[in-house]
């Protein structure tokens, strides 16, 4: 707020919103990366588009909204209000898409020499053409519902991320806007009779080429298919729900089916149709600047579906693999109990965190199971397993987090189908969604309570664990049980306002403590050393504090993959931090927060970014790591990070990312050699050999 904005520093920090839009940028780096396999590069173009997608349905619908409600306020980042940000966000996109278009014309010029053309509808001719409107007449066709727009056809509402094909018509001296809707039940290819390579149209090109026959009647004089971004940022206040109304799932509901009728954010024309761009910015309500124009189509999903076989376009196949330190036929229960196990996402297996849900839904010593989840994999196995053990007759509770942004759906139809087996289910508080990965199992032998709790950085989610870096970490440590065990009685209870021995709890006592760990360095000056891991940097307080720690002397290192607001390298205040990147084959998604050095130091793993919702709006959990074999592969771990030279940008004090200078001869891709590397435990090499031996041995094995 402008009473907030005038008390900080701004030199040293950027604004959030600007600071994303570079990250995606490194995304589209990607697909411009000659060195990166084909079709992946076509997947980046993919993922930049539907990220792009997402920052316009939430953060600018969001900033729109702001700057309606509270015009006057100022990020305390930037000193920018909401309509000045959105000013500079309007300025920095067109830029980006315009390299977008650029990639994807490269990439479909080079995939068309590898027998993989998207053929224009305009150049088909012969068999092609015949095959084409054939399947256009026969199955198209029957699901148009096409429409002119008149005072008796009034403008209809354009779905939210929908194709449509928009066309101006003209009869005698009048003018028309029709409109028609690719149908969401059609494939979004259309692949032609071909004995060699892949021949494909997208479905919207072949309604485009059909608007004369669809409006047979007129006369088409300028035509582009369309696609209308609208904002998504429901609001879940819990002040418009009546107590004695429907239940919190409902209500969830309810909103999700409102989230397609809100205000439009930008509007795609595919091609150069000015003239009905602008009828249809007047009739969506958006300003000149809020309309792109692009050869590239506004949709990219479908860069999945081509080429599967194509292995030679894609990376080399890679399955996550079972570590080798846990032994076949010995239950997951007894070998956690013998000492502390971690996985590490995706060149780890979660089978291993399966099997020990499998086996305590059938371990007849177990008496609970309570677990958070957040987003769910559409066939859970790990709902299954609470399934299975609530029919078993076991006490589960089950918090789902509804309000998990974008698979709301999903896990309102997993909460019914949990509840239905008779789970306990609980929602996360109003005002603080439960973001928080933990599972605690308790047992009871010999009259006597045991636990094993399970904590991570990432989501309960099998798909997501093959795509994304993150840690699992399941231990029997019988402190951290109690605290695990206290932690689920206070969520019942709705007490967010407790410490723990162990575990440190947003948004209680997260941030405190992580104030508190920055400040033990700081009494160390020149000799401390803090290395931080997350997906994002926002919270105004925790930067101010590593730039306190910065001018103390602190060594400093951020890995930071998305939005990154303190800007390293300025004189007098950041000098002693640095940024760096990854943006690579999977997603960096582990948060791990380093702090001191040897035996000392402290290693937690979290749920938490450094991110002012995930201190203060969210339920966090950070985990020490308690195990001296992991305190020292984690740092290992961490200081190798920092040598990537391949997948690796380094923030600068301008707020741009520049690529890592390669020292020396190597390359070092730290994604690559642990594909190339199944991670160990073993104590024999993690606790006689230093950091720096290891990273000396680890080149050998690179070059």
């Amino acid at each position: 707020m402008e009473k907030d904005y005038k008390t900080y520093d701004l030199s040293y920090t950027q604004n959030r919103e600007l600071s994303w839009l570079q990250f995606d940028l490194r995304v589209l780096e990607e697909a411009e990366n000659e060195a990166v396999p084909l079709l992946e590069r076509l997947r980046f173009a993919s993922i930049f588009t539907t990220n792009l997608d997402e920052f316009f349905m939430v953060r600018v619908g969001s900033l729109f909204d702001v700057s309606i409600m509270t015009p006057e306020d100022k990020d305390n980042k930037s000193g920018l209000t909401p309509a000045e940000q959105l000013s500079k966000i309007y300025e920095a996109v067109p830029p980006l898409l315009h390299r977008r278009e650029k990639a994807y014309e490269r990439i479909m010029k080079q995939l068309d020499k590898q027998g993989i053309t998207e053929v224009p509808f305009s150049k088909l001719k012969g068999k092609e053409a015949e095959f084409v409107q054939e399947y256009f007449d026969k199955t198209i066709r029957p699901l148009l519902s096409p429409q002119i727009i008149d005072r008796s056809h009034p403008f209809p509402h354009l779905k939210n991320k929908a194709l449509y094909g928009a066309v101006l018509l003209r009869t005698g001296e009048k003018t028309f806007l029709g409109i028609v809707g690719v149908p969401e039940v059609l494939p979004p290819l259309l692949y032609l009779p071909t004995d060699k390579g892949i021949r494909f149209l997208r479905m919207e090109e072949i309604i485009l080429g059909n608007l004369n026959r669809i409006f047979k009647i007129y006369i088409p004089e300028e035509s582009a298919v369309i696609c209308v971004t609208r904002n998504a940022d429901i609001s879940f206040d819990a002040d418009e729900m009546d107590e004695d109304g429907p239940d919190y799932r409902e209500h969830m509901s309810k909103l999700l089916r409102a989230r397609d009728r809100l205000a439009p954010v930008w509007l795609e024309v595919e091609g150069n149709a000015h003239e009905l761009g602008k009828m249809l910015a007047k009739k969506l309500g958006l300003k000149k600047y809020q309309v792109y124009y692009s050869k590239c189509p506004a949709v990219l999903s479908w860069a999945y579906r081509i080429g599967e076989d194509r292995k030679d376009l894609l990376y080399p196949p890679f399955t996550p693999q079972k570590p080798v330190y846990l032994a076949e036929n010995v239950p997951m229960k007894t070998q956690i109990r013998q000492r502390d196990v971690l996985l590490f996402y995706p060149y780890h297996s979660m089978q291993p965190f399966l099997d020990l849900l499998k086996e305590a839904a059938r371990d007849r010593s177990v008496v609970s199971i309570s677990i958070t989840l957040y987003r769910l994999a559409r066939n859970s196995q790990v709902a299954k397993y609470l399934v299975e053990a609530a029919e078993n007759g076991k006490n589960v509770t089950v918090l789902v987090e509804l309000r998990a942004r974008f698979d709301e759906k999903n896990n309102i139809e997993w909460a019914k189908v949990l509840e239905e087996a008779g789970c306990r289910v609980v929602y996360g508080q109003d005002g603080f969604k439960c973001h928080s990965k933990i599972c605690l199992i308790t047992y009871q032998e010999k009259n006597s309570i045991s636990y094993i709790t399970q904590v991570g950085t990432g989501n309960y989610n099998e798909k997501t664990a093959g795509l994304y870096t993150d840690f699992c970490l399941m231990s029997a440590d019988e402190e951290l049980g109690r605290n695990a065990a206290a932690f689920f009685a206070n969520m019942l209870i709705g007490n967010l306002n407790e410490s723990y021995s162990r575990l440190l709890i947003a948004p209680y006592d997260m941030k405190r403590g992580l104030l508190r760990l920055i400040d033990n360095e700081i009494a160390k000056g020149e000799n401390g050393r803090i290395i931080i891991k997350t997906n994002s940097v926002t919270e105004r307080d925790l930067i101010d504090k590593l730039k306190e720690a910065s001018c103390a002397g602190v060594q400093i290192d951020l890995i930071v993959r998305g939005i990154c607001c303190i800007l390293p390298g300025v004189p007098g205040k950041t000098e002693h931090i640095h940024v760096t990147s990854i943006v690579g084959r999977f997603l960096e998604h582990s948060r791990v927060y380093c702090f001191g050095n040897g035996d000392l130091r402290q290693i937690y793993i979290s749920s938490a970014d450094i991110m002012t919702r995930n201190q203060q709006r969210r339920v966090e959990i950070a985990c020490p790591i308690l195990s001296r074999e992991h305190r020292d592969w984690f740092s290992f771990y961490l200081e190798f990070i920092l040598m990537d030279n391949t997948k690796a940008r380094e923030l600068t004090s301008l707020g741009t990312y520049v690529k890592k200078e390669e020292k020396g001869k190597d390359s070092v891709n730290v994604q690559q050699y642990f594909i190339d590397h199944p991670v160990q435990f073993a104590r024999s090499e993690i606790h006689k050999k230093s950091t720096f031996q290891k990273i000396v041995e680890m080149f050998g094995k690179i070059s």
